[in-house]
Formats: C-alpha cells, sequence, structure tokens
C-alpha cells in the first residue's frame, strides 16, 4: 500500500468516525493488503483524532468466530475517550452505525503492561489485573454491511468495529468464581435472544488479553493501567432494533442494560 493510498485511508476512515457516519464499500486500491497494513492505518486514524485511547476490544477468539469475520486468528481495535457507559446504558440508535451488542467479561488492567522484548507469561497477565466486569459491547462499523462490504483487513483499518462499552458490576473474588462455565443470556425486551458460555467463546477473560498484551507489544505498544478490555462476545451477534432495550444475564454475576434509544 503506497504512502498516498494509506494516507487517503487514514483521512476517509478519521472523517467517517468523527462524523459518525458511514459508506457502502471501499475502493480497491484502498483495501490495505495485509494485517499489519490494516493495523497501521487504525494507529494513524487514532491519532489523528485525537481522542484518548481508554480501552480495547477483542473479537474472533474461536474458529467459529473467525470464520464468521473471515480470519484465522483475533482481532482487536481501541475503545475511545467518551465511548465507556455505565449499565443501565443508552445509546441513540440512529447515530450508531451498523450497532451489534455483545454480553462481554471487560478486564479492567490495574498495571501497565508495555512493550517488552520477550512475551508477556499469563501470570504476568493475572499480576496486572485490577477487577473483572460483566459488560455489553456494542460494536460498530464505518461500512454498511450491504453487496460492497470490504474484506477483513477494511475492518480492521476502521478499529475493527469498536464502539462503545456498558460496564456493569466487578466480580468479586473473580480468581476463585468459574467465570468460563457461567452461562450468559441476552433478552431483547424480555425476549431472549442469545446464550452461551465462556469457555465456548474465550476460553477464559485471561486467555484474550494475554493475546492482546502480546499483539501490541509486538508493535511497540502496550496495554495501561485504567485502560479496560472487552474480551470477545459470549453469545454471537445481532442486529438490534430501535427501541430494544438488552439485558445481559451474567447468573449469580449480576446483569448489564443497554438501550438503543
Amino acid at each position: 500500500m503506497d504512502f498516498p493510498a494509506e494516507k487517503q485511508l487514514v483521512d476517509l476512515l478519521t472523517e467517517l468516525r468523527s462524523e459518525g457516519r458511514q459508506q457502502s464499500g471501499l475502493q480497491e486500491h484502498l483495501v490495505p493488503p495485509d494485517q499489519d497494513a490494516a493495523y497501521r492505518v487504525a494507529s494513524k486514524v487514532a491519532k489523528q483524532l485525537g481522542w484518548g485511547v481508554v480501552g480495547w476490544k477483542i473479537a474472533a477468539n474461536k474458529p467459529r468466530i473467525q470464520a464468521q469475520l473471515r480470519t484465522d486468528r483475533p482481532i482487536y481495535g481501541r475503545v475511545f475517550s467518551g465511548k465507556i457507559l455505565k449499565t443501565p446504558g443508552a445509546v441513540e440508535y440512529d447515530k450508531q452505525c451498523s450497532p451489534i451488542p455483545e454480553p462481554e467479561y471487560m478486564v479492567l488492567i490495574g498495571s501497565d503492561l508495555p512493550s517488552r522484548s520477550t512475551p508477556s507469561k499469563r501470570a504476568d497477565i493475572l499480576d496486572s489485573v485490577e477487577t473483572i466486569h460483566i459488560g455489553i459491547e456494542l460494536a460498530e462499523c464505518r461500512f454498511v454491511h450491504d453487496e460492497f462490504f470490504p474484506p477483513l483487513s477494511g475492518i480492521l483499518a476502521d478499529g475493527s468495529g469498536g464502539g462503545s462499552l456498558v460496564i456493569g458490576p466487578a466480580i468479586s473474588d473473580w480468581q476463585n468464581r468459574d467465570i468460563s462455565n457461567q452461562r450468559i443470556t441476552l433478552s431483547a425486551n424480555g425476549v431472549l435472544r442469545r446464550e452461551g458460555v465462556a469457555r465456548d467463546s474465550i476460553d477464559d477473560p485471561i486467555t484474550p488479553v494475554h493475546w492482546l498484551a502480546n499483539e501490541l507489544s509486538s508493535k511497540g505498544d502496550g496495554l495501561k493501567a485504567s485502560q479496560i478490555i472487552s474480551t470477545g462476545t459470549l453469545t454471537g451477534m445481532l442486529r438490534p432494533k430501535v427501541g430494544e432495550t438488552f439485558i445481559a444475564d451474567f447468573g449469580p454475576f449480576g446483569e448489564v442494560q443497554a438501550t438503543y434509544a
């Protein structure tokens, strides 16, 4: 991808995100040739926007979701300042770009995990975690889901569908709770729409964060204290309708509510 095309794509994605709008398709010469180029564009978009990065989102941890998203590995994107809400949260439906609500475990980082010369170990991640919360990611996409939807690299450049996060309560004594085997349900206006178990989608919340820490480190970046990491959908993907209120029920860990007003 030559510099003029990369600059054009950075400018386009910055404009779409800052104006809260979408477009159909992406010109062929603007499609990043690979994931490295796509993530480079996403980083430049973040710098050009000038918004604080208060967290990260992870998706496609397991083959089933990877197949749906046309990838063979997990993907990630940034969560920007102003995009974190507390339950019960609400967003304006008409200002959302192809919205998708996804119940997820969310990990609050308590100490920095900077770039390093050797990969982080799982123990390093555990030491850095302050709390684990229940939540709902309100994913978005700057490209319309139509027949001109661009390849995955275009979506990665857009931040991998990053939108807002609705944060619920912290899980008390999370180190000794059976988080992986807890069944989660997602209801819309009282009607059950999806359900799932963490072990089937992400194994556990620490595994995706471990992957992300090493992935960012390989690119000279890292995780910072107070950032929150949305670790991947637990119930799959669905399209909401205007006026729907979603409740993610995490059993003994509590509930999270998000409304598309």
